[in-house]
């Protein structure tokens, strides 16, 4: 259970809880849970019962949220001033509601397994290339945050995705980058896995590829994942 504590905000620099309230400019404030004993969970956590204020129209002031991986950046509009007693009460009113919050989306992507990071996985982690797939299917994976380009989602393994460490904990970005990766092409890196919703730099190891369309700006809702969205990557042909 994340807890808030009645710290004062102050300074310009305060704590509430096990989190860091710091200022970003006049207009916003940037929410730091890097001391949490688990910071990924402490942010959605936020970042969801400020969405449902927002919502609720409890927040009026407030324009925009944006998760980092241990931080979130609550925005207001320019020239009004943060509403810090409503974030707050936002925040202490989550907590109390103990099972309040709405289910995550799930989201399930097809997965072709030919990407040409394959064999260079299995050996960091000292399997074959088709374990390292069945590893990525097994795995249920969240969207943390977003970020490097429209659509680009940032996916770590939720709890009891696997006993200990997660298998993948210990790949960090290829040696090189690449200069171009094709759209659609499924990778991991540095704990995260991702799909690239466009053609661009990538320096992520690539295990497949999919057809799945992540970003689409004619769309109502441009972008197919969200913070907190729950994401199951499956063989091409298995939609289970």
């Amino acid at each position: 259970m994340i807890l808030w504590g009645s710290g004062r905000w102050r300074d310009g620099r305060t704590t509430l809880g096990g989190m860091r309230v710091l200022p970003a400019g006049p207009d916003a404030l940037l929410l730091d849970f890097g001391s949490d004993d688990d910071p990924a969970a402490a942010g959605e956590h936020a970042w969801r019962a400020l969405s449902e204020a927002l919502a609720a129209g409890a927040l009026p002031t407030i324009t925009d949220l944006v998760p980092g991986a241990h931080t979130l950046l609550v925005q207001a509009e320019s020239g009004s001033g943060v509403d810090d007693l409503g974030v707050r009460r936002a925040l202490r009113t989550a907590t109390a509601a103990t099972g309040r919050a709405a289910e995550p989306d799930t989201v399930t992507i097809p997965v072709v397994y030919d990407g040409a990071d394959l064999d260079a996985v299995a050996a960091l982690i000292g399997t074959g290339p088709g374990e390292v797939a069945d590893i990525h299917r097994r795995t249920l994976w969240q969207v943390r945050f977003m970020g490097f380009a429209p659509g680009f989602a940032y996916l770590t393994p939720t709890a009891g995705s696997s006993d200990g460490p997660h298998p993948f904990h210990r790949i960090g970005r290829r040696p090189e980058s690449r200069p171009r990766v094709p759209a659609g092409s499924v990778a991991i890196a540095a704990g995260y896995s991702a799909v690239y919703p466009r053609q661009s730099p990538g320096g992520w190891y690539l295990l497949g590829r999919t057809g799945v369309r992540l970003w689409d700006e004619t769309a109502d809702r441009p972008a197919l994942l969200a913070p907190g969205t729950l994401v199951r990557f499956a063989a091409e042909g298995d939609r289970r």
